[in-house]
């Protein structure tokens, strides 16, 4: 049995997160795998019931979870400077080391590029975003009012596991094929250590084909050819714009699904934000969310080798295929008249019975 936590976050979250969850129990069910379901509270509602947007109750229950989907927090409205209005660091906390993002374009939806389908793995906990790259103190710095200066920081271990993750997601795919994006010619120590260890771990899958590109370089052709990509892996600002781009080509961060993993558990989380303007109005875009979910029960599915997971998500993979293509239950945002719970019942309903 799987247990996978719910965290609601703020805003819109309240409305995706049960659709997603809704779809996730509907595939689960489908293919008679078991999942304990634990709601914790987290953002605005963890601080009303704990005095604390990332209560030690939810935490100490985290841990004891396969993974968890959690919904966008709205930390723009949080009080500054206040130690218990915080973006809850989950990511930091359980060690989750890699982002990953997939790309998808739709026949029918309105995209930069057709037939686009990549994903994008960022490592999270090192580079230049300086919140996960120490325990104290800062990696920026201004020794007078002239001068700025800011750290960034990889490591052979962090460089490593995200590229080892990127190889394992690979082979799973048809073309497997694995890219690696850095800027070893400028840095030749920092994108040098990353490149070093990709192509390290790619002598391990020799069923898979390893290519570099440079940043700059690549940043060019995801604009005018990202058909030629299927699996890639870069370092975390490189990745914090690249993926946002790569979002952009396919329609944006409405369709942006994620999932940020560690070496044991992982966090379903889409990329967009809470958008407290559309709150409360069931009219947000589902997809993200409940695509969030599908990719938390496919990683479960490979790390535990539960081949029940791995069916489940591949259902919702499909059904999420066919409402976009029968366009008759989709939200606004994607060309439809449908709510948010209209969407997400859709889905349910083409899972099948």
């Amino acid at each position: 049995m799987l247990k996978i936590g719910v965290l609601l976050g703020d805003d819109i979250g309240l409305e995706v997160v049960p659709e997603a969850v809704k779809v996730m129990q509907a595939a689960a069910a489908r293919v008679g795998l078991e999942v304990q379901w634990q709601e914790l509270p987290i953002g605005l509602r963890g601080h009303q019931l704990h005095g604390h947007t990332m209560p030690q109750v939810t935490v100490a229950a985290l841990e004891k979870t396969d993974g968890w989907i959690t919904g966008p927090i709205g930390h723009n409205a949080y009080p500054r400077n206040d130690p218990t209005w915080i973006m809850p660091p989950l990511r930091k906390r359980f060690e989750l080391f890699a982002s990953v993002k997939p790309v998808k374009s739709y026949p029918n939806l309105p995209s930069l590029h057709k037939n686009v389908d990549i994903v994008f793995l960022r490592e999270v906990n090192e580079g230049m975003q300086t919140s996960g790259t120490v325990v104290a103190g800062s990696g920026e710095f201004r020794p007078n009012d002239e001068i700025s200066i800011g750290m960034r920081v990889v490591t052979r271990k962090g460089a490593n596991r995200v590229a080892r993750e990127a190889f394992e997601i690979a082979r799973t795919r048809a073309r497997r094929k694995v890219t690696s994006v850095h800027k070893e010619p400028a840095y030749r120590l920092v994108c040098g250590m990353f490149a070093e260890e990709c192509r390290k771990v790619a002598k391990e899958f020799p069923d898979c084909e390893l290519n570099e590109v440079l940043v700059d370089g690549f940043a060019m052709k995801l604009v005018m050819n990202p058909q030629q990509f299927d699996v890639v892996v870069t370092t975390n600002q490189f990745g914090d714009i690249l993926t946002d781009e790569g979002a952009g080509i396919v329609g944006g961060l409405g369709l942006a699904p994620g999932l940020c993993v560690g070496a044991n558990q992982a966090m379903a989380q889409a990329t967009h934000g809470s958008a407290p303007d559309i709150a409360g109005k069931n009219i947000a875009d589902p997809y993200a969310m409940i695509m969030s979910g599908k990719m938390l029960l496919e990683w479960l599915g490979r790390k535990r080798s539960e081949p029940k997971a791995v069916a489940a998500a591949r259902l919702m993979d499909q059904a999420m295929d066919k409402v976009i293509a029968q366009a008759q239950h989709l939200t606004a945002d994607l060309g439809g008249k449908a709510s948010t719970t209209q969407m997400g019942d859709a889905v349910v309903q083409a899972l099948g019975r």
